[in-house]
């Protein structure tokens, strides 16, 4: 489902939006904000008529029981208490609903963006918009909306209710609105554009975090601490260079509140202050006008700091908005239904990351249903990127592809990835058990003996049962408790056990030892029968390419020869001086082994 809908463009009518699914809880709040408002602001009315009746009747002489005014004054105590309890219980759920539908729906949303969107956007910086900046939503909608209803309606109520002890006291209250006003919106200007820069250099930073932690058996092979360590103070100094400039702007503004406040403040006191000397006001009046335009001022000061800090949200929600509107990969689309052979066919196909720059150039040949095909080449040929062409992991490429006679595109992207089973040459497994990476990604029940079943064919069963809680054995942070060759081959075995009609493996067993794999390739031999299987290599090791059915030799992004390992060996060529040079040496290894 397109999320896109849920985050309009315009920021303040997204969040208002957001806030919309949870309408009667959002009333509900906001009719106990009132409630507690009105409370209070009744008790500055009892403080005028304590002061004009009570005590005016005590100073003649006359008794009057106090408790009533004590009662009047605990019961609207009591009842601000309880609805400002309700008000908040029912913010902090609004909130925190929200910050939850908005991290599951930008979750959900780069789960299925396309695989050239992952490419070229730093993993740091998603995760950053995914706690950070939705963070920053969930504090508005549980701190700043809140305050900003509530402030509102002081102001209002406090303002309406001047008028009450006296009309000309209204409007001398707020002569020094329009520059708060003004100030304000400069302010969020200018605190605006700061926090961007700061929370676009917070991604830089998250970025630096993540691959240095990802990276970090790296790191302390080639001793790059320090060089690490440098790269990442460069970016957070800069961070923190930002982040001053970001506090300076919303320090500024604190002082020039106080001043044109502390302004309204003083020219309400004396105005009034003048009025009750004059006795056209009571003491009791004037009394209660303290509080209320105290009531006035504080809202009109704190308006100003949450529509300054609401600039903020406002970039955040943007920032979140950028990647909810990027076009989602379309997954359903096309053949959803049937099943696959395995034919395939290539013509005169071309790709480029780039404009202008061509990775594949007329790349053109065909197989069949059960062919083992060998991509061979050296690294940035063009083998992998012709190899993610076929789950239509990009699509933008010229020429034709078939499967089964039909064009690639007619399948729909769910219905291919299905059917096509990928073994990476760094195989990613999640931090969960043995058992559990295995059987991702499939939807059907399976038995503890299918798990074994594929676990020996990828001859990593023997090495799973010597754990001590076995296939429950959990693996860690991409499996950084096993080895290389461990976790290729618990990969190996999640594709069996896929059971798919194409079968990729992209150098899937450089990381085992030649026993193990000659293992592997034994257990895979009757395996791959039936199914069309691609295996990209980058050595040209006979016992593996003798039974390949065809062998496609990359350079820079084009086929340079084709044909059987026979066929390739009896020409010259730049397979037989790879096959050559590589027997020789070999040759020479096995020489000063046998010497020594």
């Amino acid at each position: 489902m397109d999320k896109s809908k849920n985050f309009p463009e315009n920021p303040i009518k997204g969040l208002m939006f957001l806030a919309g699914r949870y309408n009667n809880l959002f009333i509900g709040s906001i009719i106990c904000q009132i409630i507690v408002i009105l409370a209070g602001t009744l008790r500055y009315f009892l403080l005028r008529y304590f002061v004009d009746d009570v005590l005016g009747i005590l100073t003649v002489g006359v008794e009057i029981p106090l408790y009533l005014f004590s009662l009047g004054y605990i019961l609207l105590a009591t009842l601000m208490g309880v609805f400002s309890l309700f008000s908040a219980r029912g913010f902090s759920r609004i909130s925190e609903s929200i910050a939850k539908d908005v991290r599951d729906d930008l979750f959900d949303h780069i789960q299925k963006m396309s695989y050239s969107y992952h490419d070229k956007t730093p993993t740091g910086e998603l995760i950053q918009r995914v706690t950070s900046d939705v963070e920053m939503i969930r504090q508005f909608y549980g701190v700043m909306m809140r305050d900003l209803f509530r402030i509102s309606f002081i102001f209002f109520i406090n303002l309406i209710s001047i008028f009450f002890l006296n009309w000309r006291l209204r409007f001398v209250s707020i002569i020094l609105t329009p520059f708060l006003g003004l100030l304000s919106i400069f302010a969020f200007k200018r605190i605006k554009s700061s926090f961007v820069a700061f929370r676009d250099q917070g991604g830089k930073v998250s970025t630096v975090l993540q691959e240095n932690v990802s990276g970090i058996r790296v790191v302390r092979a080639f001793s790059r601490q320090e060089f690490e360590t440098k790269k990442f103070d460069r970016e957070n100094r800069e961070h923190r260079r930002l982040g001053i400039k970001f506090f300076n702007n919303h320090a500024i503004f604190w002082p020039l509140t106080d001043v044109i406040t502390g302004s309204q403040f003083l020219i309400g006191i004396l105005f009034a202050g003048t009025m009750a000397i004059n006795n056209i006001i009571s003491i009791g009046t004037f009394v209660a006008y303290i509080g209320m335009i105290g009531s006035v001022i504080w809202p009109l000061r704190n308006i100003g700091r949450i529509l300054s800090e609401s600039s903020t949200t406002v970039v955040s929600y943007n920032r979140i908005g950028e990647i909810i509107h990027e076009e989602q990969e379309d997954l359903k689309t096309g053949i959803n239904e049937g099943k696959i052979n395995g034919d395939l066919q290539f013509e005169n196909v071309s790709f480029e990351y780039e404009q202008d720059i061509p990775v594949l150039k007329n790349i053109s040949f065909s197989v069949k249903k059960g062919d083992k095909i060998v991509l061979l080449g050296g690294a940035g040929s063009g083998k992998t990127t012709l190899i993610n062409l076929i789950p239509r992991f990009y699509g933008h490429y010229q020429g034709k592809i078939l499967l089964d006679g039909k064009p690639l595109n007619k399948y729909s992207r769910h219905f291919l990835r299905s059917n096509i089973g990928i073994v990476e040459q760094e195989p990613f497994l999640f931090s969960s058990s043995i058992r559990g990476n295995i059987t991702y990604g499939v939807r059907k029940i399976v038995t503890q003996e299918e798990i074994e079943q594929v676990s020996k064919a990828a001859s990593i069963h023997e090495n799973i049962m010597t754990f001590s809680d076995g296939y429950s054995t959990i693996v860690g942070e991409r499996g950084v408790t096993l080895s290389g060759g461990q976790k290729q081959r618990i990969a190996i075995a999640r594709t069996i056990l896929k059971n798919p009609a194409i079968i990729i493996f992209d150098d899937s067993t450089s990381s085992v030892d030649t026993e193990t794999e000659q293992h592997i390739r034994t257990a895979l031999e009757n395996l791959m029968k039936d199914r069309t299987t691609f295996i990209i290599t980058h050595r040209v090791d006979e016992k593996s390419l003798s039974s390949a059915d065809l062998i496609l030799v990359f350079d820079d992004g084009k086929i340079i020869q084709n044909g059987t390992h026979q066929e390739l060996i009896e020409k010259p060529g730049f397979y037989k001086k790879i096959f050559d040079l590589q027997q020789m040496i070999e040759s020479e290894l096995e020489e000063e082994l046998d010497n020594v």
